[in-house]
């Protein structure tokens, strides 16, 4: 049995210079249990969701936005694997951040949850994406692809404005619950960069450009909040 056979992270270690640095690498791993643990915990979340769906049809669409969610851990899950990780361990640490945040946001019912995952998906496909500009292609490529949304923008849009269609009081009660997704998202969102050095290494000081300041990382969550803003007008509501 040769060496690369009995270590899993050696072949994806040493083909990838960026591994080289130590810091980096664990600023990798740091992100990855992140990035694994928001989605397998979305999953289960959209699982409990669709059990508030009114029809069959809203129900299976909000089931295959949870698989997705699964489809994308399962593909984190296995690059810690094959970096010779533990990725249950890896994800264990952001487990509680991410419940606290589902049970300060439980939806009310199921236009709330879609809201909720209409948000909270782009939002964390903004801020990954953000990230991602600083990390090495293969990485890069990784988060881009599990971060791409669960491809349910168009049923969330329809279902959210024949809602408010119907009962245009529902607009309004939307709304308030959009802005206080968005603004639990990234208190929680500023609040893992701040708490966990590795990730925060990984913006101060990336693999291709010096990284973020304090100004930039400013800028980056002005932006988040545009994206937002723009999410909502689509779905009909005010940001």
């Amino acid at each position: 049995m040769s060496d690369a056979d009995q270590d899993p992270s050696s072949s994806s270690v040493t083909s990838n210079p960026a591994f080289d640095d130590p810091d980096y690498r664990s600023g990798i791993v740091e992100l990855l249990g992140l990035l694994s643990s928001g989605e397998i915990i979305a999953c289960e979340r959209l699982a409990e969701d669709a059990k508030m769906a009114p029809d069959l049809r809203t129900k299976v669409e909000i089931a295959a936005m949870a698989t997705s969610e699964f489809g994308h851990f399962v593909q984190l899950r296995d690059r810690l694997v094959e970096l010779g990780e533990d990725p249950y361990a890896r994800m264990a640490p952001f487990a509680a951040t991410f419940e606290a945040f589902h049970a300060k946001t439980r939806p009310a019912d199921w236009l709330e949850g879609l809201v909720k995952a209409f948000v909270f998906d782009g939002l964390a496909a903004d801020f990954y994406r953000e990230i991602a500009a600083f990390l090495d292609a293969e990485t890069r490529e990784l988060v881009l692809e599990t971060m791409s949304g669960t491809g349910s923008s168009e049923f969330v849009i329809d279902a959210v404005r024949g809602a408010i269609e119907v009962d245009p009081k529902v607009g309004g009660r939307l709304a308030l619950w959009g802005r206080r997704l968005m603004g639990e998202a990234l208190s929680q969102a500023q609040m893992v960069v701040a708490e966990r050095d590795e990730l925060s290494a990984l913006l101060v000081g990336g693999v291709d450009s010096p990284g973020l300041d304090l100004a930039q990382i400013g800028r980056m969550f002005t932006r988040l909040t545009e994206a937002h803003a723009a999410r909502m007008d689509r779905l009909g509501l005010a940001s």
